[in-house]
């Protein structure tokens, strides 16, 4: 991902403050910007042009958009230009024929030219889970991010509030739950990393651009190229992206995506196939995709995740929960608090101990969920928690 850079915008000043508990040395504090051009001022290519001669024929004889096509296609949504029959027939012709990274790249750079990044002092762990979130099993990444943060690795979580097309529960339900303030500006998001080794970012603060899509999507029925997007915005700044994916070919085209994109310099990518979409590793068997760039060189290894290889044994049902967010946040209250034991326990610990692993603070995943113990042992986890509620 080191490509040239194009202008660049530097991450908003954070108000108030310089205390930082969780600060580590940043390689940068700023973003290429994916375009100079007046968001106003389009080219030949609308819409309508655009499926009619390039990607709407259907999913075998559609052909891909270059990424000046693909520019100019979410410039012109996000300017809220197209026809709303037009919009509709674009999004699901490009679900017909499968976004290609340098589509992605480009629908992701100019997705960001528009987010209010804010890097805290520390460099945290960017979790982007699926943003229409879970309605079976628990969210485990709030748990895990704040017993990862206990042991010392910091975590950004970020998402919006019912999110089509599920508009389920997601982290900021969670977080709400708990008394954990959500509804935050970047800068204060930013701050609470830095004073608690957590933080939460609030889609409609820091992306307020795909926040304005919310009911055209709604009205869609079904995903968009915008649900893979958002959570890839790193309103944080992080140097690595955790996220979570159905299928391994999904991994690597979000690793070629963030290669192809022009506002992203990431050192490290970890997916993997988490319940329901969402980045909690499942028991028994996950599949694990891992990219990471070292001195110019990039790499990328697959492999597998057997919770029995951790002594733990509990399967997917017995991690389903009536309420999902009530049900997550009492669970993790319980869990990071020392007072379970069993197998929610497990697996915090497995999820905390990936965290602690993509940070680069274990040299593997079994280290990472020794320290996710002993920080709950210690009671550094129960600490992250109530500075979270004091924030």
């Amino acid at each position: 991902m080191s490509l040239g850079r194009h202008g660049v915008v530097c991450s908003v000043p954070r108000g108030g403050g310089d205390r930082a508990v969780f600060a580590r040395p940043r390689a940068t504090t700023c973003m290429a910007k994916a375009t100079e051009t007046d968001p106003e001022t389009f080219g030949e290519w609308s819409l309508k042009r655009l499926m009619t001669e390039v990607c709407g024929s259907g999913p075998k004889s559609a052909d891909d958009m270059t990424r000046a096509q693909a520019t100019e296609a979410i410039r012109r949504i996000f300017a809220g230009e197209p026809d709303q029959t037009t919009l509709g027939a674009f999004w699901l012709s490009n679900r017909w024929k499968r976004n290609n990274p340098e589509e992605l790249g480009a629908y992701v750079d100019e997705m960001c030219a528009r987010v209010e990044s804010v890097a805290p002092d520390a460099d945290p762990v960017d979790c982007g889970a699926n943003y229409d979130g879970k309605g079976d099993t628990a969210i485990l990444g709030a748990a895990a991010g704040i017993v990862a943060a206990g042991a010392g690795t910091p975590v950004v979580a970020h998402s919006g509030d019912r999110v089509p097309t599920q508009k389920q529960d997601s982290y900021k339900h969670v977080l709400d739950e708990l008394g954990v303030r959500t509804e935050l500006a970047p800068g204060a998001s930013a701050e609470m990393v830095d004073e608690t080794g957590f933080g939460f970012y609030y889609q409609p603060a820091f992306n307020p651009a795909v926040q304005e899509l919310w009911d055209r999507r709604d009205m869609m029925g079904v995903r968009t190229f915008v649900n893979t997007i958002e959570t890839l915005a790193n309103p944080a700044d992080a140097d690595v992206h955790l996220g979570s994916f159905y299928h391994l070919a999904f991994a690597k085209k979000v690793v070629e995506t963030f290669e192809e994109s022009r506002a992203h310099d990431l050192d490290r990518v970890i997916m993997f196939q988490g319940m329901e979409g969402y980045d909690d590793i499942r028991p028994g068997y996950t599949k694990v995709a891992e990219w990471e760039q070292t001195d110019g060189e990039a790499s990328f290894t697959d492999y597998e995740i057997e919770t029995p290889e951790y002594d733990m044994a509990f399967e997917e049902e017995d991690l389903e929960v009536d309420d999902v967010a009530a049900d997550s946040a009492t669970l993790t209250e319980a869990v990071v608090t020392g007072e379970r034991d069993d197998h929610w326990a497990d697996a915090v610990a497995l999820n905390a101990g990936v965290r602690i692993y993509a940070g680069g603070d274990a040299d593997s995943i079994a280290a990472g969920i020794d320290q996710a113990r002993t920080a709950i042992a210690e009671g550094d986890a129960e600490a992250v928690l109530a500075q979270l509620r004091a924030f």
